[in-house]
């Protein structure tokens, strides 16, 4: 089954140093979940200063700059993994750095057919 890591911190928490150990470590972690054919894909999200939110209301068009809600905790990145079951992904997520920091939020990925696939 497929899980979304769903990574959220302060995104001004770390210094440059620490952001740039966290990208290291995640990198590593990503290359070994690779190999064990459970990571689909992972990246860290550039920070919500740069997002744009739409939204369709009554058929008319909104575009805001940044995220929709402020929020203590951004999400800053994200990791798709393939585990056997719950237990297997919440030991993954806890091997992600910014859970010492922040939190892993695990979500099922409902799969649904018509898709594209790889």
């Amino acid at each position: 089954m497929k899980y979304m890591l769903l990574i959220y911190g302060d995104e001004l928490a770390l210094s440059e140093p620490e952001r740039e150990a966290c990208y290291v470590e995640s990198t590593q972690l990503a290359h070994q979940l690779k190999s064990n054919g459970q990571c689909v894909a992972a990246n860290p999200l550039n920070p919500t200063s740069t997002a744009t939110s739409v939204r369709v209301r009554d058929g008319k068009r909104f575009v805001t700059d940044g995220p929709f809600a402020e929020t203590h905790e951004q999400l800053g990145g994200y990791f798709l993994i393939d585990a056997g079951n719950l237990d297997e992904a919440i030991g993954i997520a806890e091997r992600i750095p910014m859970a010492r920091k922040g939190t892993v939020e695990i979500r099922p990925v409902r799969e649904i057919t018509g898709l594209p696939s790889d």
